[in-house]
């Protein structure tokens, strides 16, 4: 099957959702299985809480003030219908300060371990671009580290140009603009 048509077909059983008391299951499954591999998770907004205090954890995936390091931001699980588990996360900032602007960008994503190489973050990063269009925001800037090549080719195939590339805390940094 060709990649676009698979994107297609995966699009239609996957769907962006704010996380409920009905998908306590499906986060601690997600999360269980990435915290067990020990790498980092991403995006920052489904770590930055422990998920084990399920009200607390709940009301902070959503930032609603502004302050020097913060803006508003939205933050979706990836349902895969079909499966009935999530597959990934997105975290949506409505806007961006100067320290996103540089680097953090619109968009933070990520996909559960075994999940990956089956063309879900592609797919995701389309639903979230849709989510973009909703909050207004027709320039999408989205960054990756430069090692990541499966993130930019999800980048890449959702339309992203490369605008430059920047040093952040020894780490070259990609940034990438999607027009809407």
């Amino acid at each position: 099957m060709p990649k676009t048509e698979k994107n297609k077909l995966l699009s239609t059983r996957l769907r962006l959702v704010k996380l409920e008391d009905t998908y306590k299951k499906h986060l601690f499954e997600m999360l269980d299985e990435w915290y067990a591999t020990g790498e980092k998770i991403v995006p920052y907004a489904i770590r930055k809480e422990d998920y084990h205090d399920w009200e607390k954890y709940k009301h902070s995936l959503e930032v609603k003030g502004t302050s020097l390091e913060t803006v508003p931001d939205s933050t979706f699980f990836c349902l895969d219908e079909s499966r009935d588990i999530f597959v990934g996360a997105v975290n949506i900032r409505h806007y961006l300060n100067d320290s996103l602007l540089l680097n953090g960008g619109h968009i933070g994503d990520g996909v559960r371990p075994s999940e990956r190489r089956k063309g879900i973050a592609t797919a995701m990063i389309g639903l979230a671009l849709g989510k973009c269009r909703e909050l207004g925001i027709n320039r999408v800037l989205m960054v990756c580290d430069r090692e990541n090549i499966a993130s930019a080719k999800s980048i890449q195939n959702n339309g992203g140009v490369l605008e430059n590339e920047i040093i952040v805390d020894g780490v070259i940094e990609q940034r990438y603009w999607i027009e809407l």
